[in-house]
Order: structure tokens, then sequence, then C-alpha cells
């Protein structure tokens, strides 16, 4: 057992800064092991999970070990949840604005109500910035000729809404309810009501449903290159996907691999300039792209992947690999609504009006998580701005909670 936990990650992973900056808010004491710069500490960190590389690695005092833990269950894990007073009166907080989410529209719509002095909080469950924040380059939104870190551009946008006041508060919201002309918010930390509130929760990575890869998950199989690429040094990967997120994630990959083969069901689907860029690496013989080719099982043993089972034009066929990384389009994480009165289409993505409102009074969306969205760092960002004016209409029709 170590007298001080643990936390091996590295600079690029932006789990690993949620994980540190959640122990950082906390007053929580831990080691960082930037594995990138100690390779007897990753060979250590591998050792202690069997194999399982993924990050971050919590090793706590009493020798139990997290891997990629939510914030809920850190929190959970040292005792940081307040125990319930069941003699206490509850008091429950209230906020201007509650903000439910911490990517692109979250954080601009923060930034333009906390300008305007609306009191506003967010509550993030993953890494604040979102997807964007575990991208590793973006070339499409505005204002960087040359390209933005996808994490910089995160940790900028955080810096600029708590600079004008935004509070992030690191949690989950669980459900919403309207308590006459509010919203009561159930979370991790308790409930809270608010006179307006936005959901900016965005959408996670989809799975592609095979045998191998819920067993192989972090042992060989992926959802994110910035999170998980650099175990792949040296070695042979597959990349599931012919969208654009597959195409950067396949780029960005070739920094660590030897060989990708990127494999499409049907045909390209991604943007005539990313396809350009791409076909730079195919005539370098980098990458491989297999048009036509589903993904039909993932093999491993000792813990680990060795083979992915493919039909190609018809033909079944067998690709010796290390590793595996799926880039098959988004899934919204609105799981917590399915109780609630706000109206989802058919996918699970939440319907809204003109006014970017709800079917539930006083609750707006905003960014990947609205139907209709594209689903781009750019227009989330604008929808964001467009949900804090909005708001700001709403709340003027609202008296104001009484000042104490």
């Amino acid at each position: 057992m170590s007298d001080s936990i643990l936390v091996y990650g590295a600079d690029w992973c932006g789990d690993c800064h949620r994980t540190r900056a959640l122990f950082d808010q906390y007053n929580v004491a831990y080691t960082y092991v930037n594995i990138d710069e100690d390779a007897a500490a990753k060979a250590k960190m591998l050792e202690l999970v069997d194999g399982r590389n993924t990050l971050p690695t919590v090793v706590f005092t009493d020798g139990s070990i997290m891997q990629e833990p939510s914030n809920d269950e850190l929190l959970i894990k040292l005792n940081l949840r307040p125990a319930a007073d069941e003699t206490a009166t509850p008091v429950v907080p209230e906020h201007d604005i509650i903000i439910v989410g911490a990517g692109p529209a979250a954080l601009t719509a923060a930034i333009y109500t906390t300008r305007e002095d609306i009191e506003t909080l967010l509550f993030e469950r993953g890494v604040v910035g979102g997807l964007a924040a575990v991208t590793d380059k973006i070339d499409n939104y505005p204002g960087f000729p040359d390209g933005v870190a996808g994490l910089t551009l995160a940790d900028d946008l955080r810096k600029q809404a708590e600079r004008f006041g935004a509070v992030i508060e690191l949690g989950e919201v669980t459900g919403l309810k309207t308590q006459g002309d509010k919203t009561l918010v159930s979370s991790t930390s308790g409930d809270m009501l608010a006179r307006a509130v936005l959901l900016a929760v965005g959408s996670d990575y989809k799975k592609i449903g095979v045998p191998g890869e819920l067993e192989y998950y972090a042992r060989g199989v992926h959802y994110c290159a910035t999170c998980d690429g650099a175990f792949y040094r040296d070695k042979k990967i597959v990349v599931v996907g012919g969208g654009n997120s597959a195409v950067q994630e396949a780029i960005f990959l070739t920094r660590f691999t030897t060989h990708i083969d990127l494999l499409v069901r049907s045909k390209m689907r991604a943007s005539d300039v990313l396809q350009k860029d791409l076909q730079k690496f195919v005539d370098d013989g980098k990458i491989t792209i297999h048009l036509n080719t589903t993904t039909d099982e993932i093999v491993g043993e000792n813990n680990s992947v060795n083979k992915v089972v493919i039909t190609e034009d018809g033909t079944k066929k067998d690709l010796a690999v290390d590793g595996v990384f799926v880039f098959v389009g988004l899934e919204p994480n609105s799981q917590f609504l399915k109780d609630t009165p706000v109206e989802l289409d058919e996918i699970g993505f939440i319907k809204s009006d003109d006014r970017m409102m709800t079917s539930m009074p006083g609750v707006f969306v905003a960014g990947d998580i609205r139907a209709g969205a594209t689903m781009q760092i750019a227009s989330a960002a604008g929808e964001g701005a467009t949900a804090a004016l909005k708001m700001r209409e709403y709340l003027e029709g609202q008296p104001h909670p009484i000042q104490n």
C-alpha cells in the first residue's frame, strides 16, 4: 500500500485532467505519475490492472484501484458525499440558471449569462469541455488559422466563463421536476432550484455491438484516440468508421502506430477535405482503407486483443491487430430525462421550439443534444449564445428571488 493516492495518467488524457481537477477541488492529496515520462511506471500500472490499459488509473492508499472512474465514483470512494441529516429541515439552494453540462455550448452560454450578472452554475459529470476536450486538433473552429488543440480550446472556454463568475461543479444531474415557477434539479450533490435550466449534455460514442467489444474494452477496444492512442506506439490497429471523426482520429493515431486498417461499412462519408488528407497517409502506406467491410468479432487472448474478424466484399477474413478504435457516430446523453416532461425524439435527442425551450417550461437546450443540431463545435457555441439570450428573456418575465 502507498502512503499517497497515485494517479497514473498522461498530459493528453482529458479524463486525467478531470480526475486531478476533482482532487484539487476537494483538497485531496495525490501523486501524479505521467506514464509518458516513466516507462517503468507504465509497466507497473499495467501489472497492477492485469494489462487493462486505460487512463486514469487511480491507486488508493488501501490498495484498491479504479480505472477511468466517474466523479461520483471518486467522491463516494473518498467519503466526500455529505451524509443526509434526517433531523434537519432540508434547505434547497436556489440559482438563477443551472446549466447541465460543460461543453462548448454550455460554456459559451455561461459566458453570456454571467457577463450580464445572471448567477450561473454548471454541472459536469465528465470532462470540462466535453468531446471537444478529447479531440486532438480542431481545424474548423473560427479564429484559429492553424487549428487548436481540443484540450486548449476547452480550457480557454472554461477560464473565460469563470472570469465572468460562472461556477463549475463536478457532479451528475439525475432528474428534473417543475416546482412552482422554478425547476427542481436533482443531483448527486442534492436538490437545487433554478429559475431556468439549460440542457447541454452533448453526446457520447456509439458502440458497434459485436462479440468481444465489451469484453475487451480498455484491453484493446477504445473510443478515444487522444485518451488511449499512446498505448499503441509501434503497433498495428483497426479504426472502425467512415465519417469525419473516424478519419480525424485515424490520422491522429498514425503518430503512434505502424499501420492502421480503416474499416468502412459502406462508403466514405467524411468531408472531401478530410478524405484528401487521409489519402496522403494511404499513399504513404500508413493506412489501408477497407470499403464495404463489416466488423464481425473482436478476438483476443491473455486479456488483450490480437485479431479482428471482418467481412470485406462478402469474404470473411482475419486481421491481426493489437487494438481497435471505434468511431461510428454519437448517441445522446439523455438517459436521465426519460422520466421527466422533457420530450425526446425517437433516438433520444431533445426537442425544442424556436426559442430553444423544451416541452418543460423554463428548461432550454443547446448543442449536440438538441434534435436537429449539426454536431459541430462552432454551431454548438452559437447555440449556447442563442440559448443564453433566450433564457435572459425568459427570466425577465419572472420575479427575481428575494435577496437576503
